[in-house]
């Protein structure tokens, strides 16, 4: 198999991210791996965004331009207009302000290619300021992931995360907060892996005020997956939550 044999198909959701999405998109036009489309999907932005996009979608036929019809206020639902829209075999996700680094793509299609029961491949990723400043922040993550592992801690970086149609079909996200999670458990449930590639490929930038900032909120939203989607028993679900909320708590000290 050549490694530039599959297309890859890259979905953005964004909003007002106008300050960001030129460096976003200039990270994937970088890729080593050339063979990929990007879609945007914009969820009726106000600050000048979509004439950018729709600048570059015109230099570049890879990249596509989506809109909702309605401001939804979620990223799942621009994700699921793109997911709909992917041709690529392989679908990855960014976010409008994340970026990845050079050799993203590449990596994790040899990762895919060596691993016959991995459905998804995922990285390390690196925090950064708002204003794109690198200070070595790590957020590292297990080489291999199943799962009942999963359940434990979300630790697929959705800007880091790309799994496989071929294997699993399209996974759609649901709509309800942590809905990338969800994701990833719907598709290792049907007993495939996730494969890390043990290096940092994207960077992300931690913005002030933003979703994932709330940290009462995310609470809520783990324990509904738990208890509403994966439909654990009152015990596993309270362990699998101090898990995660550990892990988490870890996770911020970086």
């Amino acid at each position: 198999m050549q490694p530039y044999s599959h297309l890859v198909s890259i979905i953005i959701p964004t909003y007002n991210a106008k300050a960001y999405i030129e460096d976003t998109l200039n990270s994937v036009k970088a890729q080593s791996y050339g063979n990929w489309e990007l879609l945007i999907v914009d969820d009726c932005s106000t600050d000048g965004s979509a004439e950018i996009i729709k600048e570059y979608s015109e230099n570049d036929s890879r990249i596509k331009c989506f809109r909702t019809e309605s401001r939804s206020g979620s990223p799942a639902l621009p994700r699921n207009i793109g997911i709909e829209n992917a041709r690529g075999r392989y679908i990855a996700f960014l976010d409008s302000d994340d970026l990845w680094l050079p050799e993203k793509l590449e990596k994790q299609i040899r990762v895919f290619q060596e691993n016959a029961d991995a459905a998804i491949v995922f990285s390390y990723y690196e925090k950064i300021s708002e204003e794109g400043v690198r200070s070595d922040r790590v957020v590292t993550s297990p080489e291999l992931i199943t799962y009942d592992r999963l359940l434990y801690s979300n630790v697929i970086g959705c800007l880091t995360g790309m799994y496989d149609t071929e294997k699993v079909g399209k996974i759609y996200m649901r709509q309800i907060g942590h809905e990338d999670y969800a994701m990833w458990l719907e598709i290792l449930k049907k007993g495939f892996v996730g494969v890390n590639t043990c290096d940092v490929q994207a960077l992300r930038r931690v913005r002030n005020g933003s979703v994932s900032a709330d940290k009462f909120k995310a609470a809520r939203w783990q324990w509904n997956i738990y208890r509403h989607v994966e439909c654990l028993n009152i015990f596993k679900a309270f362990r699998c939550f101090v898990a995660y909320a550990f892990k988490g708590f870890l996770k911020s000290l970086k």
